[in-house]
């Protein structure tokens, strides 16, 4: 689509985004080797890939309509949507301002690298919660407009009634490619992923995992999908009635994988990372999909998705963050002089 047309979306990734089967892993987690199947959502082509390049392609879209010349947007130092938002606005030729919480110096996310390497201009708001962290993106925003700009204030995670069509559009493709799965499991971070795919398949089919970005994770997603109509984007072949309000408990969310905070690593998440490179040659996040993959590893434990019914594991990306994360880091090394020493 053209840019800016209409207020649709502009066109920043490459899609459909692949599914792989991995049976070895389906073995691993005792589902049977056809159970399996994983949405290469890393795959998007943009920045070092993500899911936040398909919200992006909507709330850019609507930045580039109304005008704008700079977007501004908010996360932690590791944000995968504070780096492709950086991408995005050199893809689009417009100016980056991410508003990161901590200090300079603060952090070595491999995000942090590519926010400079994209020409981003990264103001740091100290030690805050996310109401501080918004307050002073307005503050931004604001300055920005008085010093001659047009800015656009992209939402936390690129997660608003708009970014997340980007995920109404997933899972319709994940409908034509494994028209028969029972059930995707995503993380939950800001919760728009989540709303697009309910959205799209409802809330049967959906199961979140808590990686603790938000307080509320339920009435984040409920929120979010509630305000999404699943024919918006049109889609002519599927003449869906409108849905209900999504209420926050008829979603299924575990929220057993958070461990001791969201940027902590945790033992389920490890040995998730480990097992699905050791499988599938597969990399994933500590933060996000390491997560995703241990929710549905307890998942599997305790008889919530059973061999024989057909299960879509969401590759959100991330991989620039696990190249910042210390705790991950030694934990590989470990692995590498654990084995060097037998």
């Amino acid at each position: 689509m053209g840019e800016g047309s209409g207020g649709g979306p502009v066109t920043l990734g490459v899609w459909p985004t692949p599914v792989e089967a991995a049976p070895r892993l389906a073995r691993a987690l005792g589902l049977g080797a056809g159970d399996l199947w994983v949405k290469r959502d890393d795959l998007t082509g943009l920045g070092g890939g993500g899911n936040k390049v398909r919200k992006l392609e909507w709330t850019c879209g609507e930045a580039v309509a109304g005008g704008a010349t700079v977007l501004v947007t908010t996360g932690a130092p590791q944000s995968n949507h504070a780096r492709l938002t950086a991408a995005a606005g050199a893809r689009l030729g417009l100016d980056v301002v991410l508003v990161l919480s901590g200090e300079p110096g603060g952090s070595a996310s491999g995000n942090i690298a590519l926010d400079g390497l994209f020409g981003a201009r990264v103001v740091w708001a100290g030690r805050t919660d996310g109401a501080g962290l918004a307050a002073r993106a307005e503050r931004v925003t604001d300055e920005l407009r008085q010093g001659g700009a047009v800015p656009a204030l992209i939402p936390f995670g690129g997660s608003s009634a708009v970014g997340a069509r980007g995920y109404v559009t997933c899972g319709r493709e994940l409908l034509a490619q494994v028209p028969d799965f029972s059930t995707v499991v995503t993380a939950v971070g800001s919760g728009g992923t989540m709303a697009g795919l309910v959205a799209a398949l409802g809330s049967d089919r959906v199961l979140g995992v808590h990686c603790g970005a938000v307080p509320d994770p339920a009435a984040t997603v409920a929120a979010l999908a509630s305000a999404l109509d699943p024919l918006d984007p049109p889609d002519p072949l599927n003449p869906l009635d409108p849905p209900e309000p999504v209420a926050p408990e008829s979603l299924r969310i575990r929220l057993d994988q958070v461990g001791a905070g969201y940027s902590e690593l945790t033992e389920p998440v490890m040995r998730a990372l480990l097992l699905a490179a050791r499988t599938e040659g597969l990399v994933l996040d500590p933060i996000y999909t390491g997560r995703a993959l241990a929710g549905l590893a307890a998942a599997v434990q305790d008889g919530t998705l059973t061999p024989g019914s057909p299960t879509v594991l969401l590759h959100s990306g991330g991989l620039p963050g696990l190249f910042g994360h210390p705790a991950t880091l030694a934990r590989s090394e470990a692995e590498i002089a654990g084995r060097d020493g037998r």
